[in-house]
């Protein structure tokens, strides 16, 4: 009887193991209407975790290890690189029906070609984001105008190696991507003489660092851009006449997750048309899913913000992975910190 009372035991607590999902997500990057559907559904209680930037999210799951986190979001290159360093685990699509409504335009980019390690979640644009109140409206077209020493003290930089470095690359007329140590150094050299403009770095709620006025102008996502235009209409949001960053944010599932079939069952979730359809329409960001698009509101469908045009992304550029020339940024982005505090 203590055997067989010691298995049922153990039984159960696989079961509550099955129960359990381990998410690690971006600040608000998911409604909670979402998360509490899903669960309602399944019986499956979603652990809810937040970071602010890949580089954040990378170095908590290379500690931590994968097992304690079933679904994480890294950004483009960021999968190439975990993918690269064994740190994932294949998906089975197997498992995900709903993947056909994924819009062949993003899939088998170069970080996945075959989309072995990850599911597209949302895509979307660095761009910038002024106060037309505390700024005439003319004066903001491209991100060389942060550099304008008027706005000393008074900017907003995300706190992201990769796309403060493309700003600086793109004003001074390089890749986004470039691999060139020369085109590298320069691009530090000359965000050295943006750090007196700049106010903080931060990527976790910029939303609200522009409703409490705490900058006039900065870089910023879009979807951060649209929540503070849907409560402030003064707060504005461009695409820098330089061309603005391209990315794709991915659902993954860590190398060694304990709940794996729990984590396909959540992804096959999201890819539903109407599930994406309240993640879209919620918190600003364009979705992958092909079959959402006919299920979304005008007034989302038609957001430049949201949904930006071919116009809109003139001189734009994806993100790649850099390959080696990652640590000559990483040694460049301590220096450049290192000056901010």
């Amino acid at each position: 009887m203590r055997f067989l009372g010691l298995f049922l035991a153990l039984m159960l607590s696989l079961f509550a193991e099955e129960k359990v999902l381990y998410v690690y997500n971006w600040s608000e990057y998911m409604p909670q209407s979402v998360i509490k559907q899903f669960t309602k559904e399944t019986g499956i209680k979603v652990k809810y975790s937040t970071y602010d930037s890949n580089e954040a999210m990378y170095a908590k799951v290379k500690t931590a290890g994968g097992a304690s986190y079933d679904i994480i979001v890294p950004s483009t290159y960021f999968v190439n690189k975990m993918a690269r360093e064994g740190m994932l685990a294949k998906i089975d699509k197997s498992k995900l029906k709903n993947y056909t409504n994924l819009d062949p335009k993003l899939l088998g980019k170069p970080f996945d070609p075959k989309n072995e390690y990850s599911i597209p979640y949302l895509w979307g644009t660095t761009g910038m984001s002024y106060n037309a109140q505390m700024l005439k409206e003319s004066t903001v077209t491209s991100w060389s105008d942060l550099w304008n020493p008027k706005y000393k003290n008074n900017v907003l930089l995300n706190d992201d190696m990769r796309e403060v470095f493309g700003i600086a690359l793109k004003v001074l007329g390089y890749s986004a991507n470039s691999t060139n140590p020369q085109e590298i150094e320069a691009a530090y050299n000359k965000l050295l003489t943006l750090m007196p403009n700049v106010k903080m770095f931060y990527s976790e709620s910029q939303k609200q660092v522009y409703l409490n006025e705490e900058v006039s102008l900065g870089m910023n996502f879009n979807g951060e851009g649209f929540m503070a235009n849907e409560e402030n209409p003064d707060i504005k949001y461009i695409y820098p006449k330089e061309g603005a960053l391209v990315w794709v944010d991915s659902l993954v599932i860590p190398k060694g997750a304990k709940n794996s079939n729990n984590a396909h069952l959540f992804i096959d979730f999201l890819l539903r048309p109407e599930v994406a359809k309240v993640i879209s329409q919620e918190i600003g960001y364009a979705s992958p899913n092909q079959a959402t698009m006919a299920l979304l509101d005008q007034k989302t469908k038609e957001n430049r913000i949201v949904y930006p045009t071919e116009e809109d992304l003139q001189k734009s550029e994806f993100q790649t992975d850099v390959g080696t020339s990652l640590p000559i940024y990483e040694k460049y982005w301590e220096m450049l910190k290192a000056t901010n505090k």
